[in-house]
Formats: structure tokens, C-alpha cells, sequence
């Protein structure tokens, strides 16, 4: 049996005796172990995280800009491993583990240049009398200790979300990763240390939900960063008192397609968009929204281009499509295509499962109400529905209680403007998919999507506070 992972606690490894398997998604294989912390080690990280912060907020910018960039040259020399680790817990194609191993280390480089960029504003306070040879001067400072809470479907880029621009603004971390795919977050910590971080100021601690709860409460976790499921996000937000708290939330992104659009280019991104990593993705394409005048033809394109992706074994040449994170996800999911069919929903493509396989799946004659619409499937589920007017589209698409991302396809500038200034999203995509993102941009959603901004610069921005000093010569 393989020999159980330690876990990091201010720049030092422990074990335990309470060991989380972790699994191959798609064989249920037990590939590594690990130890989980248990409470003494929660409350140990909590106070290195204190004496880290110390140590954090005087590095000077330099200092942590060479960290970073330290860091992510490790990503690049360890980046076959990581690439494995990835593949294996969770359930990942190599090309997909590929790339979010090298997206891994461009956020974390972003990171090492925005540490850098942290500058401040002189503002001129002689606006009237009493401002007067008076000068504001204001200036970002490090917040504190940072708890950030990562999720299954991107185990090293996530990571790297929280955790660098945490070190590029001066504040310590905790990193608790999800159960399923801990082993990469440990390896990121490992390089952390490696890379020049205070040990005291990094702690990647696996461990059971209370004690994470308990971390969020603490009044010495002073931001919060997670992401996650909506109703995790928002109990967190609940319990974590008067600290900052930054949600990523998830949700059901729409396309709409209009008849003006390259139809060709718009199906072969809506696939891509929707069944890249089994649908498990924040920004995965959902809901489809086509004009009446090429609904027909768009949906045979669609259909055809669904029917031919390969699904399987991830670790295969040629897999597109791999498992989900677990059966029970599996379960879940396809519960939803039944149902609908069950409510008078079709399905054209798909709609099979194979324990946590589930077969790339097309749906059409859905109603708004039913969960395949109006819950984030985070699945390889795709429902495709046609629309008279433009303006009947976007309100298709608004309706929902979610606002993460949406696409659309028009080359008709006026549809475009009225797009943005109506649907209710963080982002719009225009003639690409929802599930386009640059790591170094701001992103985020409205609505139950969550609050706050990810991107290193707008991560940095929530992991900072700003000050004001008068100046009177």
C-alpha cells in the first residue's frame, strides 16, 4: 500500500493517522493517500498563519515577485508530474491536465508581475478652502491571513487563483483543497516552500468539513476565497462574520446563437464549450439558445458533432470526453435528463450512463423549470431550445438564478450592445462560448453566481485594503 501523504502546517510536514484514499474517477482505483490534519493541526495553521502574515506584509515587492516567479518555474520543471497527478484524481484527459498545468503556471507568473503593479493615488484635496496645502495619499496594504478553499474540477489552477495573488499582496495562506484531488495542492505547497515562501506563512491542510467551517469562523482568518458549490459558498459567507469573503459560485451559462452568426464555428465551440472536462467546468455551455430560422439546421449540426466525441478512459489517446469526478455525480446528473424526459423533454444525443461515465448529452423541448435548466448541471448536459426575437432570447437566458458568464453569436453591433447592457452576467462572451477565460482577467459572477473578482490584479484588490493618509506640508 502506498505510504500516506503528509500534509503542510507553517512550513512543516505532518501525518496523522485519519488517511483520505484518493481515487482514479474513472476506475475507482485507490491511487494515493493522504493524511488528513485534525484539529490541533487546524489550530496550529491558524496561529503560523498569524505569525506568517508578520513575516508576509514586510516582505518588499521584489521579494515576493521572485518568489512567485521561482514558483512557477518549479510548475515548469515538475510539470510531468503534475500533469499525472492531475490526470489521475481527477479523472482528466491529458491534454485537458496539460493544460492546466501550463495555465497553472501563467497565473502564478500574472501573480509575480502584479505584485509589482500594487501602487497608490495622490489625490489633490483642495477642493475647497479647507482642503487647502492639504495632499491624499492612498495606498493598498496586505489584509492578513487568507483561508482559501479550492474545488475538484480545476485542483492546481484554483489553487494558484488564491494562492498567488495572496503572496503578491504580502498575506499568508491556508489552503484547504477538496477531498477528491488534494495531492496537487500538497505538491503546490511543496514548491511553495521550495520557491522562497515564509514557512510560517503557507499551511495546505486536507481535513473534514467542521474543521473547515471552524477555520471560516476563526477571527484570525481575516479574507475568505472559495470556490465551490452555491449553497457551500453562501453558508460560508453566513458564518464567516465580518471577515471579507470572496465567492466563485458556479452556474448554468447560456450561448445564444442568431441567425447572422458563423454557424459552423459557433457549433464546433458550443461542443467544445460544453463537454470539455465531462461539463464539469463553472462556465460549461448549458443552455443553447438558437434562432428559429437556423434552429433546425444548427441543432443536426450540434447533434453530429455530440454523436462523434469519444468518451472513456481518460488516460487513452483520442478520450475527449473522460469520467465525472464520481459515480455519485454521475448519478445526480443523469437523475436530471430523466426527469425531463420523464416531464416531456427529448433526447437526441447521449443520455446514458456508465458509472461515472455519462455519455455526451443533447436534450431539446425543455422547459425553464426543469432542474436540467435551471440548476447548474456540471455535467456533459446540454439542452438546446429555439427563440422567435433577440429579445426573447435574452430573456430566456436571464432567466435564471445564476450570472457567471454567457455567449453570444451575432455580428450585428447593436444586438451585441444591447446584449451587454442586458443580460444580467460578470462576463460576456461575443462570438465565443461562455466557457472562454483569460487567467489574468477579471472574473466572476452576479446574482447566485457570488460576489467578488478572481484574476490575480482583482484577487490582489480583495486581499488588500486601502488607506488613506492626509498630508498637510
Amino acid at each position: 500500500m502506498t505510504e500516506p501523504r503528509g500534509f503542510l502546517v507553517g512550513g512543516e510536514w505532518r501525518t496523522s493517522t485519519e488517511i483520505l484514499d484518493v481515487r482514479f474517477p474513472y476506475t475507482g482505483e485507490v491511487f494515493g493517500r493522504v493524511c488528513l490534519a485534525g484539529s490541533d493541526d487546524v489550530e496550529d495553521a491558524l496561529r503560523c498563519a498569524e505569525r506568517g502574515f508578520s513575516s508576509m506584509r514586510r516582505l518588499p515587492a521584489h521579494r515576493r515577485s521572485e518568489i512567485l516567479y521561482s514558483l512557477a518555474e518549479l510548475i515548469r520543471e515538475r510539470s510531468a508530474k503534475l500533469t499525472g497527478t492531475i490526470m489521475l484524481e481527477a479523472g482528466k484527459t491529458r491534454a485537458l491536465a496539460e493544460s492546466e498545468v501550463v495555465r497553472a503556471r501563467e497565473t502564478i507568473e500574472v501573480s509575480a508581475e502584479e505584485a509589482r503593479r500594487i501602487d497608490g493615488t495622490i489625490l489633490p484635496l483642495d477642493w475647497n478652502a479647507a482642503g487647502e496645502g492639504r495632499i491624499g495619499c492612498l495606498r493598498r496594504f496586505p489584509l492578513g491571513p487568507v483561508l482559501a478553499i479550492t474545488p475538484f474540477n480545476f485542483p492546481l489552477n484554483l489553487a494558484c487563483h488564491k494562492l498567488g495573488p495572496a503572496v503578491a499582496a504580502g498575506d499568508s495562506v491556508i489552503l484547504k483543497p477538496a477531498s477528491a484531488t488534494p495531492i496537487s495542492s500538497l505538491m503546490l505547497g511543496e514548491m511553495a516552500l521550495d520557491a522562497g515562501i515564509p514557512p510560517e506563512a503557507i499551511s495546505v491542510v486536507p481535513c473534514r468539513t467542521d474543521l473547515a467551517e471552524r477555520m471560516v469562523r476563526d477571527d484570525r482568518v481575516v479574507c475568505v476565497s472559495f470556490t465551490g458549490s452555491p449553497a457551500v459558498g453562501w453558508h460560508l459567507r453566513e458564518i464567516a462574520g465580518r471577515k471579507r469573503v470572496g465567492l466563485e459560485l458556479g452556474g448554468n451559462a447560456a450561448v445564444i446563437v442568431h441567425e447572422d452568426a458563423d454557424i459552423l464555428f459557433a457549433v464546433a465551440r458550443i461542443v467544445a464549450g460544453a463537454f470539455s472536462n465531462a461539463g464539469q467546468t463553472c462556465i460549461s455551455v448549458q443552455r443553447v439558445y438558437l434562432h428559429r430560422p437556423i434552429y433546425e439546421e444548427t441543432l443536426a449540426l450540434l447533434v453530429e458533432r455530440v454523436r462523434a466525441l469519444t468518451a472513456g478512459d481518460p488516460r487513452e489517446p483520442g478520450i475527449e470526453v473522460g469520467p465525472m469526478i464520481s459515480e455519485s455525480a454521475a448519478e445526480t446528473a443523469l437523475a436530471k435528463v430523466e426527469d425531463a424526459v420523464a416531464a416531456g423533454a427529448k433526447v437526441l444525443a447521449g443520455g446514458i450512463r456508465d458509472g461515472p461515465l455519462v455519455t455526451p448529452t443533447v436534450l431539446v423541448e425543455t422547459t425553464p423549470d426543469m432542474a436540467v435548466n435551471r440548476t447548474e448541471a456540471f455535467a456533459p448536459v446540454m439542452t438546446v431550445t429555439p427563440y422567435e426575437t433577440f429579445e426573447e432570447a435574452i430573456a430566456l437566458a436571464n432567466d435564471s438564478e445564476y450570472g457567471l458568464q454567457a455567449g453570444i453569436f451575432t455580428h450585428d453591433s447593436r444586438r451585441i450592445a444591447q446584449a451587454f447592457a442586458e443580460l444580467r452576467v460578470g462576463g460576456l462572451v461575443v462570438n465565443d462560448i461562455s466557457t472562454f477565460r483569460m487567467d489574468h482577467a477579471p472574473y466572476g459572477g452576479v446574482r447566485g453566481s457570488g460576489i467578488g473578482r478572481e484574476g490575480p490584479k482583482y484577487a490582489i484588490e480583495e486581499m488588500t485594503e486601502e488607506r488613506m493618509m492626509i498630508f498637510s506640508p
